[in-house]
C-alpha cells in the first residue's frame, strides 16, 4: 500500500541576534583566522582571503571584493549583508544560522559545502554551484537565480519562496521535504530526481511534458476512431 502523502515540513531557522559587536577592519580579513563578535562595515577590498577561517557571531555589511576565497571556511550564528563579489570560491564550507540579505554574487562555487539554518535574502545570485552538499533547513526569499546546480546534492526542509530560477539542475540529488512551490522555474535538469519535492497544480502542468519525456511516455493524439 502506498504511503500517505504528507505536506512538507518547515525549514527550522533560528533567528540570528548579534550583541554589541566590536568594530572589525579590512586587515582583520585573513585565511585560517578566527574572528569572533566583528561587524565590518563597508569595507571594500581587491581580493578577500577568508580561507579556512572560523567566523563566529559576526555582521558584514557592504563588504565588496573582486574575488572571495571561501574554502573550508566556517560561518557561524552571522549575517552578510550587501555583498557585491563577482566570484566566490567556497568549495567544502560550512555555513550554519547564517542570513544572507541583499547579496550580489556572480559565480559561488559551493560545491561539497554544508549549509544549515542558512536564509538567503532578496538577493541576486548568477550561477550557485552546490554540487554534492548537503542543505538542511536552508530558504531563499525574494530572490533571482540564474543557475542553481543541486547535482548529487542532499537537500532537507529547503524551500524557494517567491523566487526565480531560470535554470535548476537536480541530476543523481536526494529530495526529502523540499518546498518548490514558490518558485517560478524556467528549465529543470534531472527531473526525475525530484522526488521528495512537493510542487503545485500549475507547475506540475508546466512539467509535464518534461515528466513524458523523463519517464519514457509518448504523447500523441489519436488518430483512430475509439470503438
Amino acid at each position: 500500500m502506498a504511503k500517505p502523502r504528507t505536506s512538507p515540513r518547515t525549514p527550522r531557522l533560528d533567528p540570528v541576534v548579534l550583541p554589541a559587536l566590536d568594530v572589525g577592519f579590512a586587515g582583520d580579513l585573513e585565511p585560517d583566522v578566527t574572528l569572533e563578535g566583528l561587524a565590518f562595515d563597508d569595507v571594500e577590498v581587491d581580493e578577500l582571503d577568508l580561507g579556512g577561517a572560523t567566523v563566529l557571531g559576526c555582521r558584514l555589511s557592504g563588504l565588496r571584493a573582486g574575488t572571495a576565497d571561501l574554502k573550508a571556511t566556517r560561518i557561524r550564528e552571522s549575517v552578510v549583508e550587501r555583498l557585491d563579489v563577482p566570484v566566490i570560491r567556497g568549495a567544502r564550507g560550512s555555513w550554519k544560522d547564517v542570513v544572507l540579505d541583499g547579496v550580489r554574487i556572480g559565480s559561488a562555487e559551493l560545491y561539497e559545502s554544508r549549509l544549515e539554518g542558512v536564509h538567503v535574502v532578496g538577493s541576486k545570485l548568477s550561477f550557485v554551484n552546490l554540487r554534492g552538499s548537503h542543505l538542511r533547513d536552508v530558504v531563499f526569499t525574494d530572490c533571482v537565480i540564474e543557475e542553481l546546480d543541486l547535482l548529487q546534492a542532499t537537500a532537507t526542509r529547503v524551500a524557494l519562496v517567491n523566487t526565480t530560477v531560470r535554470r535548476l539542475d537536480v541530476q543523481h540529488s536526494t529530495f526529502e521535504h523540499v518546498d518548490l512551490r514558490g518558485a517560478d522555474i524556467e528549465e529543470i535538469s534531472g527531473i526525475s530526481a525530484l522526488g521528495g519535492a512537493v510542487i503545485s497544480p500549475v507547475q506540475l502542468q508546466l512539467l509535464a511534458p518534461a515528466l513524458a519525456t523523463a519517464l519514457g511516455i509518448a504523447v500523441e493524439e489519436s488518430t483512430a476512431p475509439l470503438l
